[in-house]
């Protein structure tokens, strides 16, 4: 790992299980080390979901890539012990689960915080720690239907049904985790003051899709106060992407390939280098338009115009044409040809079978002129055990032997 890496230094005990466990990933992509603690029987999110990758679900590997597994039985006094030990020696906690699970078994923040004053101790769960929801169980989707951001369809049987859909409180969460640990560990580095905090990823995926539910509280105040843009005459339109449905100048288009594509002339000054690009000048003389954020709402006979127009291109010849000739043009991609889309080619790195266990996407993230460290293969349960406490306490063999005597180190009957 190069020494000069963002995060280097950074020392990380995760408990973690499931889903939550994404919060430090895009610190490992950055050089942060990371220490996930596991019961014996492991986090078992090794058989969750699909695919399953030579009997290992792409999940683990992905989100738990790079990390460092240790088992230990926090039930124990012999592992409390241990992973107080192991605590004062990281700059961050991190308890991905139900809350408060760590303070029962004694290792919670004001445990830690006795021992090392600077600690930062983040808590990441479903719904947070309060309201009437803290003690519901649930997984990832939920906390988009939480947050209005799935809408239930019905297929032709009658039976309801969760639509295909982009995750995100199962991944916003996280990474508003991530910012508020760095946040954090800066504060501690320069005050010597410890933290803590927390995220539900319910309260992600509200904050992300911020803008249509401040749109409906903006609208429930009066008209004369609160209205829709110029364009459209001031009349209001749903929030977000539903107000665009009969939008024109802002429209998905079909290809001349079957392809589509998003075509995005909501600017007077965009909407005219499209019309003398393709020739077609008539169409900015009849319809001008406003300056700014006019969509032609409702405008059928332009749309049916613009429909023919984009048929006489392919997708690939109308982004080539938007990039020469200056207008908003988009490619329509899905999650399956995303990968062959030479922009996304461009910009992101795949890493290998051989190196993670499945083909897995790089950080989004570049530092320029610099090489950021490749991630290690996601653990075995308790793969690092005696690796991680020799490297950061200094136990030999003999140390961990009698650990594991005492039940410690997933030691004890059974073991």
């Amino acid at each position: 790992m190069p020494t000069d890496a963002p995060l280097h230094g950074i020392r990380i005990l995760e408990v973690s299980a499931l889903g939550p466990a994404a919060i430090t990933m895009p610190l490992i992509d950055l050089g942060a080390e990371v220490i996930k603690v596991e019961p014996r029987a492991g986090d078992y999110i090794r058989e969750m979901t699909w695919p399953i990758v030579e009997g290992v679900s792409l999940m683990h590997l992905h989100l738990n890539r790079g990390k460092r597994s240790v088992v230990m039985d926090l039930r124990t006094e012999e592992d409390v012990a241990t992973f107080k030990e192991l605590a004062t020696a990281c700059d961050v906690v991190v308890e991905a689960g139900r809350p408060g699970v760590l303070a029962r078994r004694g290792v919670g923040y004001d445990d830690l915080k006795s021992l090392k004053p600077d600690i930062v101790f983040c808590t990441i769960s479903g719904y947070g720690m309060t309201g009437p929801y803290k003690d519901l169980p649930a997984h990832g989707v939920a906390f988009d239907t939480w947050a209005g951001i799935v809408t239930p369809q019905v297929n032709e049987d009658g039976f309801s049904y969760l639509p295909e859909h982009a995750s995100m409180g199962i991944h916003a969460g996280p990474l508003f985790g991530a910012l508020g640990i760095m946040a954090a560990v800066l504060r501690a580095k320069l005050t010597g003051e410890g933290s803590y905090f927390e995220i539900a990823q319910s309260d992600a995926a509200a904050a992300m899709d911020w803008y249509r539910s401040e749109t409906w509280r903006a609208y429930e105040r009066p008209e004369s106060e609160v209205t829709g843009n110029k364009s459209d005459d001031y009349e209001r339109r749903d929030p977000g992407t539903a107000g665009m449905i009969h939008g024109v100048r802002y429209q998905v288009y079909e290809a001349a390939d079957g392809r589509f594509v998003l075509f995005m002339a909501s600017e007077q000054s965009l909407w005219k280098n499209f019309c003398g690009a393709v020739e077609r000048t008539d169409l900015f003389d009849r319809w001008p338009g406003s300056k700014y954020a006019d969509h032609a709402v409702g405008n059928l006979e332009l749309r049916a115009e613009l429909r023919d127009i984009f048929r006489t291109r392919t997708a690939t010849e109308w982004i080539d044409f938007g990039v020469e000739k200056n207008f908003p043009v988009a490619p329509v991609n899905s999650p399956k040809t995303i990968a062959a889309d030479p922009q996304f080619q461009d910009r992101f790195h795949w890493y290998s079978v051989d190196q993670l266990g499945a083909e897995q996407l790089g950080s989004p993230l570049k530092f320029i002129g610099e090489q950021m460290p490749v991630p290690t293969h996601a653990p075995t349960v308790g793969q690092h055990t005696e690796e991680v406490l020799a490297d950061i306490l200094g136990w030999d063999a003999a140390r961990i032997e009698q650990s594991r005597a005492r039940g410690g180190l997933g030691g004890g009957p059974g073991a």
